[in-house]
């Protein structure tokens, strides 16, 4: 087989630069590339003929040799994989280094004596994986010394497979995390609700099983917060600084949902660059976490606003409403866009999916900024009702009358230049609006 070709998805051979004088030689065996080293390993192999495999676990590995040469083998052994069942060998000396992911089977066989065989792997050792038997491979030479457990692994005709990394999705029961397993299969992504997985006490699981981590979970009630502020910094600020650094512990891929409470309003549109001002104690428990997540290595941290979908919102409060024939009186003095969580979950799976560049995204719908009356009034129409029914009043006016309520910013429409560069484009909330209300 060719060596620079490898049949394998993922696998990666790459040639590495020996530099000898006549004291021996050095090289830089790695150097950042595809991983983040947990654990670096060490095999010495006395014997030529020496062998080993074929073990698939699951971790990503950084394979090379510091004396002597090996010849390394390859199976694929990844439930689901397009190459799954293929083989892939090369022989490895110093001046090699081979990327082998999770789920890639892994063996070699010593060429010279005293071969000392290295590598680096980004999880911590723990028993699991998957193993096929050596038998897989013609070695160039008559396995000598061999493990009694490698003696026993089935052809890979018998062989389990090993399944893919999942999604651990929290807070699957709210309208993005529903929105999302319209998305996603149950073999894709691991749904969530706060009874299964409470995110401030996250409990003891196998990471090794997650490559992403979706956080839907909030603390939502702006209200509340004024008078529960250690129940919405707990789950608002300190969780999501719990996750990330779950994250780096184990190399997943954190989204954070964030919000544009986080600002004061006092800008009309509000981009990824602008430093936080909030107004309310949700405002700055989001904010919290908004920065906390961001200390994830693979982060990203999806800015959204006035998000609607399957579930209690202001669209379905509004719909339920006309139906009943009660006149609203909804403030008009907030602007922002609306956002279906239909957009909101697909342009983070986007993300996730092309491997956009690590950051901060808002994502909303697109379309006009307007006034919370004026999405009702939309609402009214879309329904059948008479958009007159609709009583504009200012904040002043609405907390007057019904109590006062946190500070809202006036202003919280997100941009969208950097969520369309990376090649995403979200619907136009009225739309979107028409879509909802045919689905209620």
């Amino acid at each position: 087989m060719n060596s620079n070709n490898p049949t394998i998805d993922g696998l990666e051979v790459h040639r590495l630069t020996v530099h000898e004088d006549n004291r021996g030689w050095f090289k830089e065996n790695w150097s950042g590339q595809k991983l983040t080293p947990k654990q670096h390993n060490v095999s010495f192999n006395a014997r030529r003929g020496a062998t080993r495999g074929m073990h698939a676990e699951p971790w990503d590995k950084w394979v090379s040799v510091a004396t002597g040469r090996v010849f390394g083998a390859w199976v694929d052994m990844r439930e689901g994989s397009a190459t799954f069942g293929e083989k892939f060998t090369c022989e490895i000396g110093p001046d090699t280094a081979v990327y082998v992911p999770r789920g890639v089977a892994n063996g070699f066989q010593a060429l010279e004596d005293n071969t000392t065989y290295i590598y680096l792997v980004n999880q911590r050792y723990s028993p699991g994986g998957a193993f096929c038997s050596y038998k897989e491979v013609d070695w160039p030479l008559e396995p000598t010394e061999l493990s009694a457990k490698d003696l026993e692994h089935p052809m890979l005709i018998d062989a389990t497979p090993l399944p893919p990394r999942r999604i651990l999705v929290t807070g699957a029961n709210g309208q993005l995390g529903r929105a999302l397993r319209q998305i996603w299969p149950e073999d894709q992504a691991h749904f969530v609700s706060h009874d299964e997985f409470d995110i401030t006490n996250p409990p003891s699981i196998d990471w090794a099983d997650y490559w992403a981590i979706v956080n839907c979970a909030a603390y939502n009630d702006v209200n509340g917060a004024e008078d529960d502020r250690a129940g919405a910094w707990a789950v608002n600020a300190a969780a999501p600084a719990e996750l990330a650094s779950i994250s780096n512990a184990h190399d997943l891929t954190l989204v954070h949902v964030s919000s544009d409470y986080i600002f004061d309003g006092s800008v009309e549109v509000h981009d990824e660059a602008e430093v936080p001002s909030p107004l309310s104690t949700y405002g700055a428990s989001k904010a919290a976490g908004d920065t906390a997540a961001q200390v994830a290595r693979k982060h990203y941290v999806v800015r959204t606003s006035w998000v609607f979908g399957d579930g209690r919102n202001f669209m379905s409060v509004m719909a339920d409403l006309a139906d009943k024939g009660v006149a609203p009186k909804v403030v008009c003095d907030q602007r922002g866009r609306p956002t279906w969580a239909e957009d909101l979950a697909k342009g983070i799976a986007h993300l996730l999916d092309t491997g956009a560049e690590y950051g901060v995204y808002n994502i909303t719908s697109d379309g006009d900024t307007v006034t919370r009356d004026e999405i009702a009034m939309a609402v009214f129409v879309a329904v059948g009702g008479d958009p007159a029914d609709v009583h504009p009043v200012t904040t002043e006016q609405y907390g007057a009358e019904f109590g006062v309520e946190a500070p809202r910013p006036r202003e919280s429409t997100l941009a969208l230049d950097k969520i369309t560069a990376a090649g995403f484009s979200p619907t136009n909330w009225r739309a979107a609006l028409a879509l909802y209300v045919a689905l209620r």
